[in-house]
Parts: structure tokens; sequence; C-alpha cells
């Protein structure tokens, strides 16, 4: 073992550097760099939190009734008038599921996600499920979110229909871009956005009302034409539950405030609580508005024209200015629902990076604070799925929601478990874990209750959506979470199984300085940069090879000639290859080399690289410094050392 006794003489000497990165395109594109001090003054209050957290949810009520609807069509117009009495059941889930969330957003001050949640409580596997449901989830909230934002565009501008994919993917690179810039500045810049939407659909839902009880408001002129997407005649339990399932498409989202608790000023949990109550106030009451006028108005579900469409030129009695008000209001809050996902993706992936789960690169902060790669790795994949269903919300809704009821009742599930453990403390008794700190509340009891109940309602309805939406695509999302789980397997085993090899417990006594060292350094032609590295190579050891495959004899002679001129004495190996390779005879040499080595003995491969500051120049030589560290990497037992020489092109 080694002895820390004769360690005390470490020193550590403490620098700062007055470095500061250069401008750059990049600064220019998103934004000036930002120092790790500069972290706490990102943070955001309860206004802007409602646009950045907020605007998944507050979009789905432009599609969550026409959702319902797309269903009922089976059953033919007959069937609308049951939209309202499906769409006041969502609204009091939603209640239940922001009471639970409430709970546990005061519970984990520091971000409660299903993740954390299940993690701590539950334990691991139920953990990964409910990260793998999530990421599933908030690709396809970018997805669906961006492909119902263009939808709306196209209902106003019908020409722009064929363009709906590319116009899908440039939409998700200006979310992507703002995103880079940082969770403020990107809240800031949607906020007003957000609240032009809010303000616009209370006042057509409003004048809506007002109209419908003074008998003024009529029916939709020129409907699109009724699409019957299903072979079911008449209304059965299983539609009216397919319906449902249809639309709890509203409550996606809700998760999102307890995902990101860390973004918001402090006192966090209470911004956080109550930007989690306004976002319920405001989503179920338009929710319940716009379904209650769609049925009245006789709205016709269809890709054609949305129901919003229809809604808005009703009520304004054509496509005149407060028309396409809405409709742009309508466009920017679905497109910017995206956002919601862009700022909760790279934060629970970076958690699950941390964990070992995912790829280590995910928990770097780029240099606006924000999770970068994460942002860019959302961005990429969502644009692939956008192309692939051609931007149809109808295709991309069957994927949606089942992730998000999973993760709602795992969180839930878990919270309920939180409680009942904190039931079992003493007053005054405390336990510290991963995620927060149980100490014993006298409200314990019904606080479990709430949770519980939570957790079954969500079941329920992730069950309902399941096997109602299966046939429709829902199997590819229950295909896809084990997928993810196995590979999060995967990943930790591999980090674990390096973190093993790689501990220092137990190292044992420090190997003995080496007894001897040679140095290989293989030589393509003799020239300044060669010479260089044959001084550095003798900086190393006395015992210096170099080594040239002779693949053209003359080419050889005068390798050879030079050598004895400029080689200082130093031996070299002549390798002939009568097949012309270059790699594989060296390759063979260093293996034998290898295989004779003496006890203690380091072989260091010494190669010459040659470097341009001219890109192009760079691209008309062979780079065999690269070719050979690939190679000889995953050689044991070696060192490989680039020694570049740097030629410097006059312009």
């Amino acid at each position: 073992m080694i002895d820390q006794e004769k360690n005390t003489q470490t020193s550590f000497i403490e620098r700062t550097t007055d470095y500061k990165p250069p401008h750059t395109w990049r600064s220019w594109l998103i934004g000036r760099p930002l120092s790790t001090a500069d972290a706490p003054h990102q943070t955001i209050g309860k206004v802007v939190g409602l646009a950045v957290f907020a605007s998944d949810a507050l979009s789905s009520t432009a599609y969550a009734t026409q959702e319902i609807l797309v269903i009922l069509a089976a059953a033919g117009t007959a069937a609308f008038g049951i939209v309202f009495p499906i769409s006041i059941a969502i609204v009091v889930l939603l209640a239940i599921v922001t009471i639970s969330y409430e709970q546990t957003i005061h519970a984990y001050p520091d971000g409660g996600g299903a993740y954390i949640v299940s993690r701590d409580n539950l334990g691991e596997f139920p953990a990964l499920i409910a990260a793998a449901a999530l990421l599933t989830d908030y690709i396809l909230t970018v997805s669906v979110s961006i492909a119902s934002g263009v939808a709306q565009i196209t209902s106003a501008f019908p020409n722009l229909y064929d363009f709906r994919v590319p116009l899908a993917v440039v939409f998700i690179m200006f979310i992507m871009l703002m995103n880079l810039r940082g969770v403020k500045e990107s809240g800031t810049a949607f906020a007003i956005p957000t609240y032009f939407f809010v303000v616009m659909m209370f006042v057509t839902a409003g004048i809506g009302l007002f109209r419908f009880f003074s008998g003024d408001l009529g029916k939709v002129i020129d409907p699109p034409e009724l699409e019957m997407l299903h072979g079911v005649s008449a209304i059965t339990p299983f539609l009216i539950l397919h319906a449902f399932a249809s639309g709890t498409t509203a409550l996606t989202g809700v998760e999102a405030i307890s995902n990101g608790i860390t973004a918001f000023k402090e006192p966090r949990s209470k911004n956080a609580g109550i930007t989690l109550v306004w976002m319920s106030l405001i989503l179920g009451s338009l929710f319940i508005a716009i379904s209650f006028l769609a049925k009245e108005i006789h709205a016709i579900p269809s890709e054609s024209e949305t129901v919003i469409s229809q809604f808005a030129r009703t009520i304004y009695d054509g496509r005149g200015v407060l028309y396409l008000m809405l409709i742009s209001a309508t466009t920017v809050i679905l497109i910017m629902a995206a956002n919601t996902a862009f700022a909760d993706f790279p934060r629970l992936s970076a958690l699950a990076a941390k964990d070992g789960f995912l790829p280590r690169q995910l928990t770097y902060r780029g240099s606006r604070l924000v999770y970068s790669r994460g942002i860019v790795t959302l961005a990429v994949i969502a644009s692939i799925l956008l192309v692939i269903f051609r931007a149809s919300v109808s295709l991309l809704i069957p994927l949606y929601a089942i992730g998000v009821f999973l993760s709602f009742t795992l969180s839930q599930g878990g919270m309920a478990l939180r409680w009942w453990k904190i039931g079992k403390l003493k007053p005054g008794e405390t336990k510290v874990e991963r995620g927060s700190t149980l100490q014993y509340e006298k409200s314990w009891s019904i606080k479990m209750i709430i949770n519980g109940f939570g957790a079954v309602c969500t079941a329920i309805v992730m069950m309902v959506f399941a096997v109602t939406k299966f046939a429709d695509g829902a199997y590819v999302v229950l295909i896809l979470i084990p997928i993810l789980v196995s590979v999060f397997w995967m990943i930790h085993r591999h980090y674990n199984n390096l973190a093993k090899k790689l501990s220092l417990e137990n190292v044992g006594i420090i190997p003995p300085h080496t007894n001897r060292h040679r140095v290989i350094m293989p030589v393509s032609g003799v020239h300044q940069g060669t010479l260089a590295a044959l001084r550095y190579a003798r900086m190393l050891s006395n015992d210096v090879t170099a080594v040239h495959v002779v693949v053209e004899p003359e080419d050889a002679e005068k390798v050879r000639k030079k050598w004895e001129t400029w080689g200082d004495g130093v031996r070299m190996v002549m390798l002939d290859s009568p097949y012309r390779l270059f790699v594989e005879p060296l390759l063979d040499y260093i293996a034998d080399i290898f295989e004779r080595r003496q006890p203690g003995e380091t072989i260091t491969i010494v190669v010459p690289e040659f470097v341009s500051d001219n890109r192009l120049s760079s691209a008309l030589h062979t780079n065999t410094a690269n070719i050979l560290r690939e190679q000889l990497k995953n050689q044991h037992g070696i060192v490989i050392t680039n020694v570049p020489y740097q030629v410097h092109e006059e312009e």
C-alpha cells in the first residue's frame, strides 16, 4: 500500500488567469461567454418562468380539443357533443396532477423531476424508466409543437403546405439558437409572445362566450370536409376513452416546472410553485372555453384547417386583423412550446449523465452556462422525427403523452413513498437523501394520500392511452423506452468497469522508475522536421532506433545517404516492404520489439508530424502521424508521442 505519511510534502499553488475568450462569430451568434460567477445572475422570476416552462402546457390548448374531435369523428358529427364533458374530466385530472406536483416542488427545492424522485424513493430501475419516458416525451414535444405551429401557418396560408417540413426544421434551429444564448435571455425574448398569446386567447374566448350567451354566435362557414379516420360507427366506451386519451395531451408540460426549479430566483420553491398554479389556471380555463365553443360552432377536425382557425374566423366573422393576430400568436406559442423541452431535456440528460447513465459530455455547460450539447442533441433528433413523419401532427400525436403519464405515475408514486418514510421518522428527526432532506411533518399522511391518488389517476390514464393508442403508434414508445433503459445500463456498466480499473483504492506500491527506455522513431524522409523529432527522441533516451519502411528502393537510398550525414550516429532499420505497405511492416516490427522487451522497459514511439497553418495545403499531405497513432494507441505498454514540425506558408 502507498504510505500516505510520506506524501506530506505535496504543495498546491492557487493561481488565477486573466485570459478571456476572444470575440468570434459564435459570440455574435449566441452572445459573449459568461463566467461561472455569472450563474446566480442567470436565474429567472415568475413572469419569465411562465414563458420558459409553461409554453408547452399552454400551447396544448391549440390542439388538444382538435385531437379529441379527431377521435370522435369516427362516430360522425353527432359525437362532437361529448367533447365538453371529456374536457371537464381532463381539467379535473389537471387539478389533481397540479396539486401533486406542487407538493413535489416544495419537497425537492433543487429540482424534483420524475427521475430524481424515482431515484431517491423507488430505486435506479424505475428512475431510468422515468428518464427514458421523459427524454422521449421532450423530443416528441418539440416535434409535435413545431408541427402544430406549422399547421397553423398552412391553415392561414395554404400555399405553404408543401413546404411544411423545411419550415419546421428552420423553426427548430431557431429555438435551438435562442436556447444556446442562455435561459435568462431566451426566456426574456419569449415572454412577450407568450403573454400576447394568453391575452389573445382570453379575448377571443371571452368574445365568443359573450356572443354565445347573447345568441349572436354562428356556425363555421365553409368548414373543411370531415375526414373519417376510423371504422367505428357508434359512440362506444372505447371511443370515449380513446378521445379522452388524446385530449390528455393538454397535460404535457405540467411537470416541466418541477424539473427546472433551479432556474428560478430565490425563494426557488415558492416562485416555482406559484408559477405552476398560474399555468394550470390559465391552461384549464382556456381549454374548457375552447372545447365548449368548438362544440357550439360545429368545428370540424381537419389537417387542412385547424380547429383554432375555424374557432377564430367564426368568432371574428372572417380572416380579418384579429383573426390573423390570434393565428400568429398561436403559431408563435406552438413553436415556443418547444422551448420548454429545450429547457428541460438538457437538464435531465445532464443529471442522468452525472449519475453515469448517459455520456459524460452532456454534463458540460457551454459558454452561456447552458448544457449546449444536450440542446444540440435534442434539435437534431427532433428534426429527424419531423422529416420522417412529414411534420404531421396526427401522425406524431399517437406517440405523444404516454411517456409523460408514465413519468407522472412514477413521480407521484415516489412522492407517496417519500411521505410514508417521513411518517416513520420521529418529531425533529431528519434523514439526508441524495436529492432532498427528509424531516418529520404532521401532515405527512394527507400529503401521501394526495400523491398516491395522483399516481393512481395518472396510471389509469397511462393504461387507457397505451390500450387505445397502441395500434395508432403508441407501441413504438412502449418498445423505445425499454431500449433506452438498456442503453442507459450499458453506458453505466462501462463507466463502472472503467472506474474500477482506474481506482486508486488498494493500488499497492507505486512501481519503481523505469530501468530502460527504448525509443523508436519512424522516418519517411530526412528533413528539418525529422531532425527536430530526433533531438527530442535523444532527450528521452540514448537508445534510439530510426525506422524507414522501404517502399521504393530509389527513395530508400536517398534516405540512407541523408541519414549518414544528418543521423548523428543513430542506428536506422531499413524495413523492406515488397507489397508497398507502410503501416503494416512498421506495426509488425514494433510488435516484435515489444515481445522481446526487458522487464521494466518502456517503449516510446516518437512520430514526426507535419503541421501547416493552411488547411488546404494540409489536405495535400498524408498524415502518417495520425495513422500510426490510431493503430498504436491500443497497444498496451507502448507510449506514443507526436513531435509536430510547423511550416508557416507565406501569403
